[in-house]
């Protein structure tokens, strides 16, 4: 999940709250050429207001057109864009891809608020869940999700759409390196937090789209920061905040976590959470250190783009060998 959907159920929910009927369209599945994956989101108010992409604008545009005009009034609908023979369909995909989209219509009411509030739960990683909708009724249901699977499935009169956390990423510490991370995260669809109690380090620091929390990530991260998909980093070259967050990291599910320095550097920090922090081999096996692939990387914005890309990597589930 990205962090976009977070934030289009948040608003969603906003909007319902005020009593605003709303429209909430998820991707259900995409052929050829497609910017956003299957279970992407987009929510519309009643006044016309919006969040969400669905694609790279044209099928925005279209279906708020659309809406303005009267139509998805039923209760439930499913959509195709592109090269397809939907009659309701008036845009043509870039690179002939074809995309389905489900469109829910939601009335202001408590049982859609409620719902909305489940998914929000599973969004910030409390739990995961499957969303069931009726294709004919538009009836939906919720259940625990206890199994791996593919993000929609869908059958003939239903779709199951797995709902898990947005994608997080734990920046220990503030760093020119972590200013670079966090600035390609936000475009990457991360939720970005930073965790820094310097105070004299983070004044003056701007960071469009990032939560800065300041307090040790240490602290963060004990106190349930982390869930089975956030990435930790720690990018400071100071040990009191790198490793620390290190010794807490690794009792985590994130399933990234790495700090930089060199390979001497690590060898060393290596050596000191096995004697102070005694933590055992296969904890120490989780960390990346050096962090990031081998890119050859200089320069903040170069380290950064080798960590992002070695975090994609391994939430892609890509072996180094493979590259």
């Amino acid at each position: 999940m990205q962090h976009l959907d977070l934030q289009v159920v948040r608003r969603a929910l906003e909007w319902s709250t005020a009593g605003q009927r709303i429209w909430l369209c998820t991707v259900l599945t995409t052929y050829g050429s497609a910017p956003r994956a299957p279970g992407s989101l987009l929510a519309v108010s009643d006044d016309g207001q919006w969040i969400g992409s669905l694609s790279g604008g044209c099928v925005e545009e279209d279906f708020l057109e659309r809406v303005a005009e009267g139509a998805f009034l039923d209760a439930i609908n499913v959509v195709r864009y592109g090269e397809g023979d939907d009659p309701r369909s008036r845009v043509s995909l870039p690179c002939g891809g074809i995309l389905d989209v489900l469109v829910e219509k939601f009335d202001a009411d408590c049982d859609v608020q409620a719902h909305l509030r489940e998914l929000e739960s599973a969004l910030l990683g409390q739990r995961r869940l499957i969303r069931e909708v009726d294709l004919a009724t538009g009836a939906r249901s919720l259940f625990a999700d206890r199994e791996q699977g593919a993000r929609i499935e869908r059958e003939i009169d239903r779709v199951r759409i797995r709902i898990g956390a947005a994608q997080r990423l734990l920046l220990a510490g503030y760093s020119s390196v972590a200013q670079a991370c966090a600035e390609f995260a936000v475009g990457l669809g991360f939720e970005v937090i930073l965790c820094d109690p310097r105070d004299e380090v983070l004044e003056g620091v701007v960071l469009n789209g990032v939560e800065i929390r300041r307090q040790l990530p240490s602290v963060f991260i004990a106190e349930g920061g982390c869930h089975r998909d956030t990435a930790v980093v720690a990018l400071t070259h100071d040990p009191r905040i790198d490793d620390l967050a290190m010794m807490e990291a690794v009792r985590t599910e994130a399933f990234y976590i790495g700090v930089m320095g060199s390979l001497q550097t690590s060898q060393k920090r290596f050596e000191r959470l096995r004697r102070i922090g005694g933590l055992g081999e296969g904890e120490l096996a989780r960390i990346h250190a050096p962090i990031g692939l081998n890119l050859g990387s200089k320069t903040p914005s170069e380290i950064a783009l080798a960590v992002l890309a070695d975090i994609l990597r391994i939430r892609s589930g890509i072996a180094r060998d493979r590259l």
